[in-house]
């Protein structure tokens, strides 16, 4: 929380090296299908701007896996941003070569160079700290905003902090607010939303959100471990048979907190696993052979709903059904616009839960959504980010 921002230092006419998150999505004619982590990191670029800086962009896309592929490169990116921003995103052709080199000692300030996809060196993820030495001599201030990638330590997204003054972008001090401020100083009830399928993916966080939430609302595949743990018949809904003790674990420590911890009373079931199987809802308790949960049925989203009108902070990670499926995302969607509609907090931890938000049209209507899936997730189980550890304290 207490770290240097672009505003806590003098940056007029620096050369400053940006970490952006430009990994969107595009189809297979590179034409990109999302463009909101574009649109993220403009107000810092435009800030930078206003300074009269010198500006080098650099990001990964994808996994190319150390080598050169030219589905992956950034030249898609460095267009969509000069259309945004109105002005030219000169393109690099490669990360630390000669063409880098020459392309950023001649630029002017407002000028905005764009480095290709730094996981085109496998020392980017290896962390390699000559790679980031290498990175970090193009300029004199190193600045994260690419919240989605802080919870790796990488060559540009921790290694160059080393060699060069860090701070943090507006993007990341707008997360470090929101999901900081949920975590640390919750305006009360907080109640955390957790889906997904896996309990294995979100033992942390429900273990350190057990001793901050007033209520945790369960909801996802993995509602049927808890569900089986309990001694229930769950079909052949998905589960993950090693974690019953921890599930049981959960569920009493919950009980000692004071947390009160919800589970879906009704279970909308399908034959397959597929849009459009045979389904019907069944309670929780009793779900039949050779069927299987997929979404919270309507007892469970009105139950559920009761308990979000109370709410004041609200932290939603992880889908409540299988919602790529649209007869099962019925309860996703039921949520998501029962939090558009509350007097409260709500802030979305990324991934699958923004992905839903915005499928749902509903994307304006929280006051936080978060840029990073794994980082956010990562940050509500209270470990330390590296990419946010490197910068430099306020």
């Amino acid at each position: 929380m207490n770290k240097k921002t672009v505003k806590d230092i003098d940056l007029k006419g620096k050369k400053v090296l940006v970490r952006c998150d430009f990994n969107v999505p595009m189809d297979e004619n590179q034409n990109i299908t999302n463009n909101a982590r574009i649109v993220g990191a403009i107000p810092t670029i435009k800030y930078l701007l206003e300074n009269e800086c010198k500006i080098i962009l650099c990001s990964h896309l994808g996994r190319p896996k150390g080598e050169f592929k030219p589905e992956f490169s950034l030249e898609p990116v460095a267009k969509e941003l000069s259309k945004l921003l109105g002005q030219e995103v000169i393109m690099s052709k490669d990360v630390i070569g000669n063409d880098t080199k020459t392309k950023a000692e001649n630029l002017k300030p407002g000028e905005i160079l764009l480095l290709e996809n730094v996981r085109f060196h496998k020392e980017e993820t290896e962390n390699d700290l000559e790679f980031a030495k290498e990175l970090a001599s193009l300029a004199e201030v190193y600045v994260n905003d690419a919240f989605g990638t802080t919870h790796r330590a990488h060559s540009s997204t921790a290694g160059v902090a080393n060699f060069l003054p860090a701070v943090s972008g507006f993007l990341i001090e707008k997360e470090l607010k929101y999901l900081g401020n949920a975590v640390s100083n919750p305006e009360r009830p907080f109640v955390a939303i957790l889906g997904g399928s896996k309990v294995s993916d979100k033992i942390g966080v429900i273990n350190n959100l057990l001793d901050k939430v007033d209520t945790l609302i369960i909801g996802g595949g993995m509602a049927y471990t808890f569900l089986k743990a309990q001694g229930y018949e769950i079909g052949n809904s998905i589960c993950e048979l090693d974690k019953l003790d921890l599930a049981k674990e959960l569920m009493e420590k919950a009980e000692q907190k004071g947390v009160k911890f919800m589970l879906p009373v009704d279970t909308k079931v399908g034959k397959e696993f597929k849009q459009d199987t045979e389904s019907k809802t069944v309670k929780s308790s009793e779900i039949p052979e050779g069927w299987e949960g997929l979404d919270i049925g309507e007892e469970t989203i009105k139950l559920y709903s009761e308990e979000l009108e109370k709410a004041k902070t609200v932290v939603w990670n992880g889908p409540l059904g299988v919602f790529e499926f649209d007869q099962f995302a019925v309860g996703t969607n039921a949520i998501a616009k029962k939090l558009a509609e509350i007097d409260a907090t709500t802030i979305i931890g990324g991934g699958d839960s923004a992905a839903a938000v915005a499928k749902a049209g509903l994307g304006d209507k929280m006051t936080h959504i978060s840029t990073g899936g794994g980082a956010s997730l990562e940050f509500l189980e209270g470990k330390e980010l590296p990419g946010i550890e490197c910068l430099m304290d306020k």
